[in-house]
């Protein structure tokens, strides 16, 4: 489904639009994997930048609430098999660990890391959710912001802050994906055991 045809079909259905793309969203943050990007562009094509931005806000702290108590009411055992797994024991190294809102605080300000997963870890340490959803929302909405930008404006036609505000994500991006091992490393002082 392209952006005008996704558009569309959520202006079409009238009242109920904004409902349905905040779903959309909850379902983007339970379902990691799906592109947050995508979701967040989209809401600036269809609301604008201040509508698109609030929309994609309140999809993204409902979804984080329902993931977060979810995972340490409900499903603490499932992510913990998962974060036991071999490539993902530093994540579990993590959870104990004390500097555990300034690594989250990181991991959600810098793009080319795995947000999504992140909210289904800080469910089982003993972070406090509202010190928690505070962290989540001031670092990540720099960059929401910023892809909702980028929507308003590919739909708007104004293409010259599109392409500055796409350079600037685009190299924070690559500069995160370049240096994000080395700041997970620094944070957890996990040393991988090669043995």
């Amino acid at each position: 489904m392209s952006v005008e045809t996704f558009r569309n079909y959520i202006l079409s259905l009238g009242s109920l639009g904004p409902i349905i793309f905040i779903l959309f969203q909850i379902l983007q943050i339970i379902i990691a994997p799906i592109p947050g990007e995508v979701i967040q562009l989209a809401g600036g094509y269809i609301y604008g930048i201040w509508f698109g931005t609030i929309y994609t806000v309140v999809g993204l702290l409902i979804g984080a609430v329902i993931i977060f108590y979810f995972t340490r009411f409900i499903g603490g055992s499932f992510i913990e098999k998962l974060v036991s797994k071999n490539k993902h024991k530093w994540i579990a190294h993590l959870m104990d660990n004390k500097k555990i809102s300034i690594f989250l605080f990181i991991i959600f300000i810098i793009p080319g890391t795995p947000k999504d997963i992140f909210i289904y870890v800080a469910g089982l340490t003993k972070i406090k959710p509202a010190t928690f959803f505070t962290i989540l929302l001031v670092a990540r909405f720099p960059w929401i912001l910023a892809s909702v930008s980028i929507g308003s404006n590919l739909y708007e036609q104004n293409y010259l802050p599109t392409i500055i505000i796409s350079a600037v994500s685009l190299l924070a991006f690559v500069l995160g994906l370049i240096y994000k091992d080395k700041l997970i490393y620094l944070l957890s002082a996990y040393r991988k055991n090669n043995s």
